[in-house]
């Protein structure tokens, strides 16, 4: 009963102070450091969903049991460059995909609903057209959409489209290294939790509005990204929208033209 109470505690007055929904402005700004670090204009998140393991919650059948033959929930965030969560979803069952996952979440009815307060089209540097939107990056079991890149398919790529999927990668890979530094810091989350399924998922949630507490003032060390013990959902294929394929075979192409292109990313690939 203290656990629980105290990770709600610690969710209901950090939320809103280090996890409060962006507004336009804060779109922005996370975009220009997603242009700075990583190379991706317009990006103003990354999103990932990674497996919490927890015991088997009572009565639950096999809605919690994922392909990996354990039982577990899911966690879906939404993260910054700087290594922050913007948002996140806890406790969605271990065999849901990662689309389904964000169809689901409040986040992603408010992507589909254009509800977000992004900010508006922007034409890239150097170009008159088109004008494009701002986007969230995510892997291959992500829908395309106007507002959702994902990478192109891995078979016979040309240079252009591989080019795209490294640029992606490396803004993408902030939400993997953001998990990684909950884990390592959050020790509790490198093996399965032995609590009550809706006291776990308060603990996570209290992690992760600690994670964002703590981000700002402790630092940052690079090796505490590189391992982690957050299982990743089962991929599955996922269609996407026309006019979220034509965005971006606009940043295909852009990332190619002089005005975007990086001069180490054909040697990258």
């Amino acid at each position: 009963m203290v656990v629980r109470e105290t990770c709600v505690a610690i969710w209901d007055v950090l939320h809103p102070a280090v996890m409060a929904q962006p507004q336009k402005e804060d779109w922005q700004q996370i975009a220009d450091l997603f242009l700075q670090s990583c190379n991706f204009l317009n990006c103003v998140g990354a999103i990932d969903s990674k497996h919490i393991p927890v015991k088997k919650p009572i009565r639950s059948g096999s809605q919690f049991f994922n392909y990996k033959k354990y039982f577990w929930f899911v966690l879906f965030a939404v993260c910054d460059a700087n290594y922050c969560f913007r948002y996140i979803d806890v406790g969605s069952y271990g065999s849901s995909s990662d689309s389904a996952v964000l169809g689901h979440s409040a986040f992603g009815q408010m992507l589909n609903n254009n509800e977000l307060d992004l900010p508006g089209n922007t034409t890239l540097p150097g170009t008159t057209y088109p004008a494009m939107p701002f986007v969230f990056v995510g892997d291959e079991a992500f829908a395309l959409g106007e507002h959702l890149m994902r990478p192109y398919s891995s078979r016979g790529l040309s240079i252009a489209r591989r080019v795209f999927n490294y640029r992606l990668t490396r803004a993408r890979r902030v939400v993997e290294c953001a998990f990684g530094i909950l884990a390592n810091k959050w020790r509790f989350l490198h093996s399965p939790i032995h609590l009550k399924l809706e006291t776990a998922i308060s603990a996570v949630k209290a992690a992760c509005v600690l994670h964002n507490f703590v981000r700002v003032r402790d630092g940052f060390n690079f090796e505490d990204s590189l391992s982690h013990y957050l299982e990743s959902p089962n991929p599955s294929g996922v269609r996407g929208t026309r006019h979220g394929a034509a965005v971006r075979d606009h940043f295909t192409a852009y990332f190619l033209s002089p005005h975007g292109a990086l001069p180490w990313q054909l040697e990258a690939i």
